[in-house]
């Protein structure tokens, strides 16, 4: 069976779930209040917005890389601009964007979700927060003088002083250094607040599938980020004090810039994804009306994709020289990440799997999310195989295969999480049918915009570069992506539409419109200051369900 999601515009019909909403006093300047704020739900809001604003300006510079490729033999954009879009737009969605955006949701929804009234150190919370966007205006002051060009993983030579002798360079090195202290500030306050301010009766076996995630997105955070910062901190020393850490000359090797970045670039990719592993986690049970399949799977599963991904980093190295012993030993730790994730695939099946489906918009992107990176899994199947590696690394399969997985995983992972929780946050519901159809434009327009370079690929089409022949035969595939990345981009904006139309015009969404599992839909919408009034004893794993069943058995709630 299955049910669709009304949008009119009464409030949708829920239990009575009140909590008396406590605010401070505020000043006469709403833009102080939010400036000085340290309530953990601003701040998210605050990180969601400002990373929206990054994701628009690193999506203009992948249409114009687009508009670059369309056609054989183009001038638009010269060689130089196009390695400073190239650097910027892989800067700003891996830095800038996902990992930030996926921040703001956790530091919205993690206290709310565990019972807790704010992080642990609100203030540390807020700072996190505004080192994140200094390091972002840091970067993209850039753009007023000359930007940087070699590219966002800014190897050796090309980054240093006599390939890249502009200040762009530097002001990557400050962004990097900037974010990981921000990063490493806001891991530190997760990892304290899931531990010690858990609800009562929140045991380990009854914490929510994303609180999990974020848990260790975090630990891997305190892990990884140290090494980045050590290595930017040695190639700024490079650059500007005559040291000769990657510069051979010296003495140095830039093979050790690529295993300290990968050191940290790889788990970064599991970072990234794991929020969005959490974010499906949620949605998918709600809108199937079942408890989630394997919970202490899908939770163990979590944490061993967060192991195992420490020890794949030198599968970004297959092609240096090294001995085939070490290639051996990174390919099956690759291949062995395949399995707990496989868990979860299947698990998220089990639980869909005879349930009474709600077709909602949430579950549009987690189905969504479901397809594209179990694709890019797929492909990166083939990549851990070092001699057919040796074949695709530096191709457009590889673009192919790191779009799918990052923007097919944490982006439609996002938008499920947007779709979902946007009433919690608001107090409104989205437009289904705008969202509906933002979906299935997204849907389209990613899978145009990115299959077809595995194909170019396969063909022999070098990533990073801004022009090609018409003898090469790659031009209808590349217009053919091109027109993919229009549909994509309207997609996205028809998102944009539907939230900001929805902000005032939106139906009333009551506390718990999608009857939804986790304590976050126990507090008005949106919640008020103080998270709780009285934080609720947790006594199972859906504990909104045990709430909603004790209200409606004492006749306060509705049918």
């Amino acid at each position: 069976m299955s049910a669709t999601v009304e949008t009119s515009t009464h409030v949708a019909q829920s239990p009575e779930l009140v909590t008396r909403e406590i605010r401070p006093k505020r000043s006469k300047h709403e833009w102080i209040d939010w400036m000085l704020t340290v309530d953990h739900k601003r701040i998210g809001i605050l990180y969601i917005v400002t990373t929206s604003v990054f994701f628009v300006l690193g999506g203009v510079e992948a249409m114009m890389m687009r508009l670059q490729l369309g056609v054989a033999n183009n001038s638009l954009i010269s060689p130089d601009q196009y390695n400073q879009l190239f650097t910027m737009h892989g800067t700003t969605m891996l830095f800038l964007f996902v990992a930030p955006m996926l921040a703001g949701f956790a530091n919205y929804f993690v206290p709310l979700m565990i019972g807790a009234r704010d992080m642990a150190f609100p203030k540390l919370n807020a700072l996190s927060y505004w080192l994140l966007l200094a390091g972002g205006l840091v970067f993209y002051a850039t753009l007023f003088f000359t930007p940087p060009e070699a590219g966002w993983t800014s190897y050796p030579p090309l980054s240093s002083a006599i390939y890249s002798p502009s200040g762009g360079q530097d002001a990557w090195i400050f962004l990097i250094h900037l974010t990981c202290v921000a990063s490493l500030i806001g891991a530190i306050n997760f990892v304290a607040t899931i531990v010690t301010m858990r609800a009562p009766g929140m045991t380990w076996s009854r914490v929510p599938l994303f609180v999990w995630s974020i848990l260790a997105y975090s630990i891997l955070l305190i892990i990884a980020l140290p090494v980045a910062a050590a290595a930017v901190t040695m190639l700024l020393t490079d650059r500007n004090f005559g040291t000769g850490f990657f510069d051979p000359t010296l003495g140095g090797s830039p093979l050790l810039w690529q295993n300290l970045f990968w050191f940290f670039g790889h788990p970064e990719v599991y970072i990234i994804v794991l929020p969005a592993f959490g974010m499906i986690s949620e949605v998918i049970p709600v809108f199937a009306r079942k408890q989630i399949f394997g919970y202490k799977a899908i939770a163990t599963s979590t944490m061993l994709i967060a192991l195992i991904s420490m020890f794949v980093w030198f599968h970004h190295l297959y092609t240096t020289p090294s001995p085939t012993i070490v290639f051996a030993l990174f390919m099956v730790t690759t291949l062995l990440v395949a399995i707990p994730t496989g868990v979860k695939i299947f698990n998220w099946l089990a639980t869909l799997w005879k349930g009474s489906i709600v077709t909602a918009s949430p579950l549009y992107f987690a189905a969504g999310f479901l397809s594209v990176f179990v694709l890019g899994g797929v492909t990166g199947i083939f990549l851990a195989v070092f001699p057919v590696d040796w074949q695709l690394q530096d191709t457009y399969f590889v673009v192919a295969h790191f779009h799918y997985t990052l923007m097919g995983g944490a982006v439609f992972g996002i938008l499920a999480g947007l779709h979902y929780w946007f009433p919690k946050m608001s107090g409104r519901m989205l437009n289904e049918k705008l969202a509906k159809a933002s979906f299935w434009l997204i849907f389209a327009g990613f899978n145009i915009t990115f299959l077809i370079q595995h194909s170019l690929g396969l063909e022999g089409m070098p990533r990073r570069i801004y022009e090609y022949g018409a003898s090469t035969g790659w031009q209808t595939e590349n217009l053919i992506s091109t027109a993919g990345s229009f549909v994509l981009s309207l997609g996205l904006l028809l998102v944009a539409i539907n939230v900001l139309r929805s902000l005032k015009n939106g139906a009333v969404a009551g506390p718990d419109p999608w009857k939804a599992n986790t304590l976050e839909w126990f507090t008005q919408s949106p919640p008020p200051a103080n998270n709780f009034d009285v934080i609720p004893t947790v006594r199972s794993l859906e504990p909104m369900k045990d709430i909603r069943a004790e209200l409606e058995g004492s006749g306060r709630g509705d049918s």
